[in-house]
């Protein structure tokens, strides 16, 4: 995220939705050469009322960017865990803890890197810390830019984790305005920048829904945002049921960012 212009028209885009939660990548957390670009998750929050927590990945003489978690709920705690894999790319998973009524909700932002063999190894560093923090009862959400264009990593989320992305399970052909919605929790995985390398799709990934049915929904296509192609940007959920999901295509999204925006809308039970 750069130019002030597109800071601001964020700023009113994400105002007009009004999410309860954002997860979002390559969010610049200090800019010493242009004050107006410093801290946009602060700035961000500031304008949506929002709580904000940082984790930063990479940084520079005079400036520094990474993950941003934005919450409506209360932050409870976070932390940012360092799964860099090389020199080249600095990478991190940004793990906050929220309060949605009285329910503890772990919400982990990631981006991962643009090779196979390090992506790999940052799933199982994430993998390893959910195992390890996140207890087995406790709602779980995790999204961003998974730079996995050919779908090959939601395998080992389903049977390693029981976890399921959004447009697997999600009703088809309803909107959020035909949905009684009771604790809802709306939000927007958006990747700010994102990198890619471009390959063949592989074929779609069967999940098992929570109705015990099969669908072969593969992640929405969100790169690049002129005309969207490559799935790299996931929202996965556990302890959820899916109401909607949906990407966010046309003005002013994709003026805003070189990836479309995913926007999802669950309940607890």
């Amino acid at each position: 995220m750069g130019a002030r212009e597109s800071l601001s028209a964020l700023r009113l885009g994400l105002y007009g939705l009004r999410p309860d939660l954002l997860f979002l990548q390559e969010v610049q957390g200090r800019n010493e050469r242009e004050s107006i670009l410093d801290a946009q998750h602060e700035s961000l929050g500031a304008a949506l009322g929002m709580g904000v927590c940082y984790g930063c990945n990479v940084v520079h003489a005079q400036t520094d960017h990474g993950n941003a978690f934005l919450s409506r709920h209360p932050i409870l705690s976070y932390e940012n865990q360092d799964i860099s894999d090389h020199r080249l790319e600095q990478r991190g998973l940004l793990h906050a803890t929220i309060l949605v009524d009285e329910t503890p909700v772990h919400c982990i932002v990631v981006h991962l890197g643009l090779f196979a063999g390090g992506r790999s190894r940052q799933i199982h560093a994430l993998v390893e810390r959910i195992k390890r923090l996140v207890p087995a009862e406790d709602p779980l959400l995790i999204a961003g830019d998974f730079n996995d264009w050919t779908n090959r990593l939601a395998p080992l989320f389903v049977k390693q984790l029981g976890l399921y992305e959004v447009f697997a399970l999600s009703p088809q052909g309803l909107t959020a305005r035909q949905l009684p919605l009771r604790k809802t929790v709306r939000r927007l995985g958006s990747s700010l920048r994102g990198l890619y390398v471009p390959k063949p799709l592989s074929e779609a990934v069967y999940e098992l829904g929570v109705d015990g049915a099969a669908r072969g929904t593969p992640p929405p296509r969100t790169f690049p945002a002129a005309f969207p192609w490559l799935r790299l940007d996931r929202i996965y959920q556990r302890g959820f049921a899916v109401r909607n999901a949906r990407v966010l295509h046309g003005n002013p999204w994709r003026q805003l960012s070189d990836h479309v925006p995913i926007f999802a809308e669950l309940e607890l039970p």
